[in-house]
């Protein structure tokens, strides 16, 4: 599945909410004087993704957790050369390959987020949790400010087929909902190839909207929409 995360070439001219700017004054205060206040680690245009916490599903304690790189890359790296995942990612090859991905992410404005999901303390997922409303997948569908994306794969074979994607896709957008108040949808535009995925978000309480043609695929826009259960 090609990224469609603000690190791309291209991006979007869109009035940015007052959390950005609030974020780039924060950065801009490292050089204050002693005493005032420095940006917190983790810091995002998410709520804070590394505050998230763990959740519980029926498949045992999940975490996600933000990439680390030296300790992650390496494991992400073997996943994304799987070619099962390869095919919808393309994002095979050399270590540096995943690394530059991650990196562009992490050296960003805090719209994308990439993250190792930890299943019962084994990580066995990537997620990239971005802010739709400001990445170039805008451009091609409408989106409602703070509307958040996921990107995932599930890393190893033996965790397909067994319906763990759908609880995690389930257990990643309560997360979402119930963290970020704001956000009233969850986005995902897996390939339309990708059946499989496709079929997770279905079970996952997503439903399919539209076709969308993105610059390296069609994609299957799938929704998930706050309920009023869910309500802030």
């Amino acid at each position: 599945m090609a990224s469609t995360d603000a690190s791309a070439d291209d991006t979007l001219d869109l009035h940015l909410p007052e959390e950005f700017g609030a974020l780039f004054r924060k950065g801009e205060e490292r050089n204050l004087p002693a005493g005032a206040e420095t940006p917190r680690a983790g810091d995002d245009l998410l709520d804070r993704v590394v505050d998230w916490g763990p959740a519980d599903t029926p498949a045992g304690t999940f975490h996600l957790v933000p990439v680390r790189v030296e300790q992650d890359v390496p494991f992400v790296t073997r996943w994304m050369n799987d070619p099962a995942v390869a095919a919808f990612w393309e994002l095979t090859g050399p270590q540096s390959v995943t690394e530059g991905h991650v990196r562009a992410q992490l050296a960003g404005d805090g719209r994308s987020v990439p993250c190792v999901g930890v299943l019962e303390g084994v990580p066995m997922s990537y997620w990239e949790i971005y802010r739709a409303d400001l990445d170039p997948l805008a451009r091609y569908c409408p989106v409602r400010p703070h509307d958040t994306g996921l990107h995932l794969l599930i890393g190893d074979v033996a965790d397909r087929g067994q319906g763990i994607g759908t609880t995690l896709i389930r257990t990643v957008t309560d997360l979402v909902l119930a963290r970020r108040p704001a956000c009233t949808r969850v986005l995902a535009e897996p390939d339309v190839r990708n059946t499989a995925s496709v079929a997770a978000f279905l079970g996952a309480g997503f439903r399919f909207a539209a076709e969308v043609d993105l610059p390296a695929k069609r994609a299957a826009l799938m929704i998930r929409a706050r309920t009023s259960r869910e309500l802030p």
